[in-house]
């Protein structure tokens, strides 16, 4: 049974000047689901979504959202799609529910129709006992679900997340994931960039890794992790031993370092056998181990493998500042 498709990118090619930033990006969203777009500085992902949403033009490639044509039929295109960037997009002057309202109006609801559908998505949003207060007086958290909001306001199938929970609290990136998945249980298709790997690992149905602006990876969570490989074992060597000769002990053994904090981090291929063996050569070498873990594979070890660094929080793309 061939899949349905929201959302079909073929060959996304933008240039800046002499700055190649998308290079021939391909993505497919099936409906009803979540794509979440990962990627190091730069790579490309708010870029992507700004073409996909019709707020920039691409140098080449193709794209069907929903069945439109973007390049020939981008006022389809809109009618269709909700979107969020990563700045609250609201008017802090006027109060919540006016907001919602103006924004009804403007995608030409009546009056009686914006009336309703903003009182809806206030009660959507926990946003009612606030409603009438003015938005220059919301917190963060509530901002982010006003702009969430008012880009739901006609109801569009498809929608674009650009780092919906950046700089929010965790409860509140908690509130804003249970929104999020009940918009997808609802039946609408998402596709979500975020700087949080635990973020994309707990919504996504797939994941598109973004690097020079290529996709270089794509699957579920699961499927890029087994890519990583095996579980890791992660040993603190205490201060009173030696630490290089520790190194040298497991050397051969897809060896990670971390000199600060005193840590090994080692590939793990024979179970309990494994363990017991690496124990004993530190243990006869004279070597404390202060303690250890095993972990499985995660989203971080999958994008330091294929990126060549580690994630954080300000691994916010080059091009969002343009």
């Amino acid at each position: 049974m061939p899949k349905n498709y929201a959302i079909v990118a073929k060959g996304l090619k933008k240039s800046y000047k002499k700055l190649e930033v998308l290079k021939g990006i391909d993505l497919r969203v099936e409906q009803g689901t979540i794509l979440a777009l990962l990627g190091p500085n730069g790579a490309g992902k708010t870029t992507t979504v700004k073409i996909l949403s019709t707020l920039l033009a691409a140098d080449d490639g193709q794209v069907t959202i929903h069945g439109y044509d973007l390049h020939k039929e981008p006022d389809g295109v809109r009618s269709v799609i909700g979107l969020t960037g990563q700045y609250a997009a609201v008017d802090e002057y006027l109060t919540g529910r006016e907001n919602l309202e103006m924004m009804g109006r403007l995608y030409r609801l009546s009056q009686a129709d914006a009336k309703r559908r903003s009182e809806e998505l206030l009660q959507q949003f926990d946003l009612i006992d606030a409603a009438g207060r003015s938005v220059k007086t919301y917190s963060g958290g509530m901002r982010r679900r006003l702009d969430l909001a008012i880009s739901l306001i006609a109801a569009p199938p498809i929608i674009f997340l650009d780092e919906p929970t950046t700089g929010l609290d965790p409860r509140s990136r908690i509130a804003m994931w249970e929104i999020i998945k009940q918009l997808v249980g609802a039946g609408a298709t998402i596709l979500l960039t975020t700087q949080y790997l635990d973020e994309a690992d707990l919504l996504a149905d797939k994941i598109a890794v973004i690097d020079g602006g290529k996709v270089i990876a794509e699957g579920t969570a699961d499927e890029l992790k087994q890519h990583v490989g095996n579980e890791r074992l992660e040993l603190t060597i205490a201060k009173g031993s030696n630490f290089q000769k520790a190194q040298k002990v497991v050397d051969g053994e897809a060896l990670q370092v971390d000199s600060k904090r005193r840590l090994l981090s080692i590939a793990m291929t024979g179970g309990v056998k494994h363990l017991q063996e690496i124990l004993n050569k530190l243990q006869a070498a004279g070597i404390e181990v202060d303690g250890l873990s095993l972990h499985k594979p995660t989203l971080d070890d999958v994008f330091l493998q294929l990126t060549g660094h580690q994630a954080t929080k300000d691994d916010v793309a080059e091009e969002d500042k343009k």
